[in-house]
């Protein structure tokens, strides 16, 4: 089903006069979409996966993240919202590669770098977080510090990649 969505699309788009600038662009705009999602895939499952111990003798699991769970929420929950947007926007750049309406191209740009934005204020957020948290972390036994490092270094990665999506505009 994919193959021949993609071989309509790029067929519709190589009859216009501007079919082939609009594919590059499209395929462009894929590749960075799916290196956020790969990054916020990175950051909410490290965490998911290793992101929660407990103690020998508490059955009750505390976040890695100097026990505050509220950091591993946050974390989850901007790279959980990040993959889905990701999706969402891929999914408009394709509607909008059959629009002709200027004016819902202009909103679509509008909303995505508003939200580009505003995600990458969140990243920040979430890394510093994260990186101060990590940094009280006292009792580090039996915790998995390569979950920890790559939950924090990849929240830093996807700031350096929603910038540059916001700065891609200008």
């Amino acid at each position: 089903m994919f193959l021949s969505t993609f071989h309509v699309i790029s067929f519709s788009l190589h009859a216009s006069a501007h079919g082939p600038a609009l594919l590059s662009s499209f395929r462009t705009q894929c590749v960075f979409c799916r290196s956020f999602q790969v990054f916020a895939i990175v950051v909410f499952s490290c965490i998911e996966s290793e992101g929660y111990i407990n103690a020998p003798t508490s059955p009750q699991v505390k976040c890695i993240f100097n026990k505050n769970d509220s950091a591993c929420h946050y974390a989850v929950g901007i790279g959980v919202i990040a993959f889905l947007a990701c999706v969402g926007f891929l999914l408009l750049d394709v509607y909008l590669l059959f629009s002709s309406s200027a004016q819902e191209r202009k909103l679509a740009v509008a909303a995505d770098l508003g939200f580009s934005g505003l995600w990458t204020f969140l990243w920040f957020v979430c890394f510093c977080l994260l990186t101060s948290q990590w940094s009280r972390t006292e009792d580090m036994r039996g915790i998995p510090k390569d979950a920890a490092h790559a939950a924090i270094a990849f929240s830093f990665f996807s700031i350096a990649t929603w910038v540059s999506w916001c700065t891609r505009a200008f």
